[in-house]
């Protein structure tokens, strides 16, 4: 059965979908409001915040600086070229960005593929807890992200990859 529930966080509302499984509950998507290709609830997922509470609590570590590397349980879905894609994702260290060239080059793509590979990070359905907010343009600007490219801005400076600006 699909579950889901919704957690506040700096960067908004979280949305939170799962299923739940004999051993508990495995991530499906972690979206927020305003996101391309978010999920909406529907009619037949049951609302519970229980079965996510290990997840929120890893959440709000990781926002309170007190968490660098979530141990969340996620189902595994998108292609095989997406799941390779968000795999090196995973792999992007806390704190660290990589270029979407850089990211082709360790996987063996091609050049003409970089827009691909872009296309496979934007449809990351896991927000935060897989990093693709680490992958950023090959002249350091903060290129797409599906959460909007001020909240990109905002995990990379609670992260210490970029440098806060002043107002």
């Amino acid at each position: 059965m699909t579950a889901c529930t919704t957690i506040t966080s700096p960067l908004g509302e979280l949305l939170l979908v799962g299923e739940e499984t004999e051993e508990g509950i495995t991530l499906t998507s972690l979206s927020m409001p305003g996101q391309k290709n978010a999920p909406s609830v529907r009619p037949d997922w049951r609302q519970d915040a229980e079965p996510f509470a290990d997840v929120a609590r890893q959440l709000t570590a990781y926002f309170a600086g007190e968490l660098t590397e979530f141990t969340i349980e996620f189902t595994p879905a998108g292609t095989d070229s997406q799941q390779r894609v968000w795999n090196a994702i995973e792999e992007i260290p806390y704190g660290a960005t990589t270029t979407y060239g850089a990211l082709a080059e360790q996987l063996g793509l091609p050049r003409e593929r970089i827009q691909a590979l872009g296309a496979a990070v934007g449809a990351n359905p896991l927000l935060v807890v897989r990093p693709c907010h680490r992958v950023i343009g090959a002249d350091g600007t903060m290129r797409g992200y599906a959460g909007g490219v001020e909240r990109k801005v905002q995990l990379l400076t609670r992260e210490g990859a970029l440098q806060p600006t002043l107002m």
